[in-house]
């Protein structure tokens, strides 16, 4: 049965439909035509999601069956390189264990991107898609722990889904370190190339291929009606010390200088190739 040899595991907001498409291209990789299939980590559930629009997404595109899982990869033909992306098994506990018995060998790709700057553009992307019921951030960051409490799902959790140290641990602690390969959204954002051949090269395939990187896909840019809302000092300060802790132990781990994710007075923070100001007032 036909299996991946390769997976772009997350993390969500993070540029993976970007690295999707980009990849896709390549005449030796083969990527599954389901982007966010999130078989390892919802296999065998009934899945009874109950956010706004989960039924029409998570709920209605995601394989449990593994028969329905290996059916995606029936078009491989001499491909070297076999993959999908489905960014929520950074975030899954259960997929860890799904991969190492499913496929052991497997590579394994990770983007990380600044945890502050990826929960406010998952929330625009949910405002965007007309999901999001709220306009305003903090509550809605007040709002996670009852929303995943009845079952929203986990593009919800705009928070949680940031403590990265947490998650890669897992891999790290089943998988061998060569298996995986942990990149920041800032070197993808400003070098794609210069990722994209580290990465060719990862996978064992032509490092040469230049494929067409000129769009950008599912940027979540600022809706116009929210085109001047600013994140609040007070909010960004708030949950860089929610994050603090993780973000030290993250570096350790994959070996990063990320001192400048914990920059007190940083003023500018990038939301899918769009500005988004911290105001300087904090009783805006």
């Amino acid at each position: 049965m036909l299996k991946p040899n390769f997976l772009i595991i997350g993390a969500a907001k993070a540029g993976t439909t970007s690295l999707y498409a980009y990849l896709k291209q390549h005449p030796q990789i083969y990527m599954s035509p389901l982007k966010e299939t999130n078989f390892f980590a919802l296999e065998g559930e009934q899945l009874l999601f109950q956010g706004p629009g989960d039924q029409e997404y998570i709920n209605k595109f995601s394989i449990t069956k593994l028969e329905d899982y290996s059916a995606l990869f029936q078009e491989v033909t001499d491909e070297l390189a076999i993959g999908e992306a489905s960014p929520l098994y950074l975030y899954s506990p259960r997929a860890p264990e799904r991969i190492q018995h499913y496929i052991p060998d497997v590579k394994m790709i990770a983007i990380l991107r600044h945890p502050v700057e990826r929960a406010y553009s998952a929330f625009l992307h949910m405002v965007r898609d007309r999901r999001e019921p709220l306009r305003d951030f903090p509550q809605a960051l007040k709002e996670e722990e009852a929303r995943i409490g009845n079952n929203w799902e986990h593009i919800w959790h705009y928070q949680q889904v940031g403590f990265y140290y947490v998650q890669l641990q897992r891999y790290f602690a089943k998988f061998n370190p060569e298996q995986i390969r942990v990149y920041l959204f800032e070197d993808f954002d400003l070098n794609p190339l210069g990722v994209l051949q580290d990465i060719f090269q990862f996978l064992n395939v032509n490092e040469t291929f230049i494929p067409d990187i000129s769009v950008k896909q599912n940027a979540s840019e600022i809706p116009t009606n929210l085109a001047k809302l600013e994140l609040t000092a007070q909010v960004y300060h708030q949950l860089i010390e929610v994050y603090r802790e993780d973000i030290c132990r993250l570096q350790e781990l994959i070996r990063r200088d990320l001192s400048s994710w914990l920059e007190p007075e940083i003023s500018i923070l990038k939301v899918a190739g769009a500005e988004l100001s911290v105001a300087k007032n904090e009783d805006k």
